[in-house]
């Protein structure tokens, strides 16, 4: 039987407003498995703590309870939930891949460049990695005349197709996707679809939340559905000295 590359087993996140004195739930009791060779979406209404669930694995959000066990190439198992900063670094850099909303990238690089950055990172030399770059933007559609201007400039829709190359090139072993083709035309959102079932089937494993419900049926293997959390609770007042 398949292990799994992902276990989250109660995985809560809450934001305490220190003004107000409440703390906020993001998400609660999470509970799901993520295997190689397969994507599982995360689905539920606005509110239900999808993107927190992503954070916390990566570790862009610190969980406020739970496990996050995650199991390397060397099978060995780490609890993202507490592990240590260079740890999660070290995995960032060989086996976890994001791929958010939102691009981020040193304003002055190229698109090339911040696409062959993954690349780079990992050993590849340069012109190779540069190459590779220059494919998946032509794959995804962003025209030639844009491959050496940064990506600061670009429309939100150009933006979303660098990042969704950056995010893809280097085939992490968990790739993590926050509606990646949320400002797509259908023509390219096809192009990603066809680009996600071909790197499923070299193995990577995928957890991923969708915009719309038909990408969720074309893609998934599993689905795990989040119910909203609770509503704000309010912290005890000290005691009246």
């Amino acid at each position: 039987m398949q292990e799994a590359i992902l276990k989250i087993d109660g995985l809560s996140k809450q934001f305490q407003l220190h003004d107000q004195n409440k703390l906020i739930p993001s998400c609660a009791q999470v509970q799901l498995e993520v295997f190689a060779g397969e994507l599982t979406a995360l689905v539920g209404p606005t509110g239900a703590g999808k993107s927190s669930v992503l954070k916390a694995i990566y570790r862009t959000y610190l969980p406020s309870g739970g496990r996050i066990v995650y199991r390397d190439a060397n099978d060995s198992l780490t609890d993202l939930a507490q592990a240590s900063e260079h740890r999660m670094l070290e995995l960032r850099k060989h086996e976890l891949g994001f791929v958010t909303q939102f691009l981020h990238c040193l304003p002055r690089k190229s698109a090339v460049e911040v696409v062959a950055e993954p690349l780079v990172t990992r050993g590849t030399r340069r012109d190779l990695a540069a190459e590779r770059a220059r494919e998946l933007l032509a794959l995804l559609n962003v025209p030639e005349r844009l491959w050496g201007v940064p990506p600061a400039t670009f429309s939100g829709g150009e933006k979303q197709r660098v990042n969704l190359a950056r995010g893809l090139i280097a085939r992490p072993r968990l790739l993590l996707l926050d509606e990646p083709t949320a400002s797509l035309d259908p023509a390219t959102t096809d192009r990603v679809v066809e680009l996600l079932q071909s790197i499923k089937a070299e193995g990577v494993a995928m957890l991923a939340i969708f915009h719309h419900p038909e990408l969720v049926e074309r893609l998934a293997d599993r689905v795990v559905k989040l119910k909203p959390p609770v509503a704000a609770a309010t912290l005890l007042e000290p005691l009246a000295s």
